[in-house]
């Protein structure tokens, strides 16, 4: 079995208040009304700043982001887009201070690189929409291979207790209010990794970029995203060898239909004892008895 991430790695650092490539947050006065009356305070804000993304020094796409764990949303954008079969495509990851954002130079294999120009498609990046600026309908629902069987059954407790501890793991969430988070768990519940951004699917990628890097078994543990599950995290989660992705709000038609052709157990509204299982109920300790 594949090491997993240790948990000191996975948690993310306290919000740092200067604007370098790790920085989460920084710290803005604010005045604030209570009950009518004015104070003045310190308030940490999210940071968000385009990070474009250069392969073989031609521009892709550029993304609204969070500037932390950018070599781990480098290789997890690569992966569940279809830019890269596998990580051993991607030879090199820069990251640049360009002006108000970061640049992330990816050296990447000719194959990887023709594939790219097959499927060239220009990006607006936003936070809230993982498929803006796809030129073909062909791009928005790609193949997605078979997901085999899961190496272990996921029981309804371990699901409440990752969903009860992921609050108190988003240190940023915390500080700002304004992160998405996605977290790597093992089949007992304990969260193993977790990235965060202002964009869900940003966090996911960061998450897919971590456990590739780390070579973690994606078949002995689920994804817990604080977003709904749309279809693009489902193509994501997929993409990555994911077969179980539990999102603590609710699922679309579309995110359903591709996890049932791909073989995806897709849970919602995954929060405390209560959530709901949409697709491949069969990973799921006592979904026999349902």
């Amino acid at each position: 079995m594949n090491p997993p991430v240790s948990a000191a790695s996975a948690a993310p650092a306290e919000p740092a208040e200067d604007e370098d490539q790790g920085a989460g947050a920084l710290q803005r006065t604010e005045w604030r009304v209570r009950d009518g009356a004015w104070n003045t305070g310190s308030a940490a804000l999210a940071v968000e700043a385009p990070i474009a993304l250069q392969f073989n020094g031609i521009a892709h796409a550029v993304m609204l982001a969070t500037p932390r764990d950018l070599e781990d949303f480098a290789l997890g954008f690569s992966l569940s887009e279809g830019i890269l079969a596998s990580a051993a495509e991607l030879y090199s990851v820069e990251v640049q201070r360009t002006g108000p954002g970061h640049t992330l130079a990816l050296e990447i294999g000719a194959a990887a690189f023709a594939r790219l120009k097959d499927r060239r498609r220009t990006l607006a990046g936003r936070t809230g929409c993982g498929i803006c600026g796809t030129e073909s309908l062909d791009q928005v629902l790609r193949p997605l291979a078979p997901l085999p069987p899961a190496h272990g059954l996921l029981a309804p407790a371990a699901l409440a207790k990752a969903a009860a501890a992921l609050p108190a793991a988003q240190a940023l969430q915390r500080a700002t209010g304004a992160t998405h988070g996605a977290a790597w768990c093992a089949l007992d519940g304990s969260i193993v990794a977790l990235r965060e951004d202002v964009g869900r699917h940003n966090a996911l990628d960061k998450l897919i970029g971590a456990l590739v890097r780390t070579h973690v078994d994606r078949g002995a543990g689920f994804a817990l995203i604080t977003s709904r599950a749309s279809v693009e995290m489902v193509q994501k989660a997929a993409s990555a060898g994911i077969a179980l992705l539990a999102a603590v709000s609710a699922p679309t038609s579309l995110a359903l239909e591709v996890a049932e052709r791909c073989g995806l157990t897709l849970i919602g509204f995954a929060r405390g004892n209560q959530f709901s299982v949409y697709s491949h109920r069969e990973r799921l300790l006592g979904a026999d008895a349902a």
